[in-house]
């Protein structure tokens, strides 16, 4: 077994464990700071079920980003369901047989790849030369930009202009889960697209990438608009209440 293989064996084992739990950690981080006032966006729901009415809009549709700007929200949802095609398309390196669903979705790689790419430029130009947003825009948002790009591009390049062995790749990715580690290709473009994959599980849980777990922790969008109806106190508020009562 080369050595490229034994190194990318452990650290995609590194860069899966880190992710796991620097996921786990930052939620929990989330979900422990106090929320002490009802600050929900206006127009809001004042039932639970509007509010999980309102997360699956936004998770799903990007409705408040929608209603600021339609340039920006026609980039950002274009990148992210074409991410969502090109991950569920994924599926078939980590499964025995492939689920004929996963294989019509891989089939259209190419092309969820390529939207990626439009999408993730469409956000850099507005980055670059709208200057509200420029202002506001730091050299760690353009490096992110520039990495999505560099993995969307190397997986491109693979099915298009420089193709890998997949049944090789595949047998690599079961024998991660299986721990009966395989050979990896030596092609190039294929150990450059898994180094930026293993750096991005790293930088995942620690950077702006995570915002679409913090949504469904923001008190401005999981809140429900029933401040005169319901008390609303944080955990440690109501904990010294309760103390204050014995």
């Amino acid at each position: 077994m080369s050595i490229a293989t034994v190194s990318y064996v452990l650290l995609l084992y590194a860069s899966t464990l880190i992710l796991i739990f620097g996921l786990a950690y930052k939620l929990v981080q989330y979900a422990r700071i106090p929320a002490p006032l009802k600050i929900p966006t206006t127009p809001a729901p004042i039932s639970a079920g509007g509010v999980c009415w309102r997360l699956f809009k936004e998770a799903a549709f990007f409705e408040s980003l929608f209603k600021a700007s339609k340039w920006t929200w026609l980039f950002g949802w274009l990148f992210h369901f074409s991410l969502l095609i090109v991950l569920l398309g994924h599926l078939r390196y980590f499964t025995e047989s492939v689920w004929p669903w996963v294989a019509f979705l891989q089939s259209l790689g190419p092309y969820a790849a390529l939207g990626m790419l439009v999408g993730l430029a469409g956000l850099w130009v507005r980055r670059l030369f709208v200057d509200r947003v420029r202002y506001i825009s730091a050299p760690s948002d353009h490096l992110m930009l520039l990495f999505l790009i560099a993995i969307g591009g190397s997986g491109l390049l693979m099915r298009t202009l420089s193709p890998t062995d997949i049944v090789a790749v595949k047998a690599f990715a079961l024998g991660l889960i299986y721990f009966d580690w395989q050979s990896l290709p030596a092609d190039g473009v294929l150990l450059v697209h898994l180094a930026l994959v293993v750096l991005l599980m790293v930088v995942f849980p620690f950077s702006k990438l995570l915002h679409g777990p913090g949504l469904f922790f923001s008190p401005t969008r999981n809140q429900a608009d029933n401040p005169r109806e319901t008390r609303h106190l944080a955990s440690w508020a109501a904990e010294l209440e309760s103390s204050d009562r014995r």
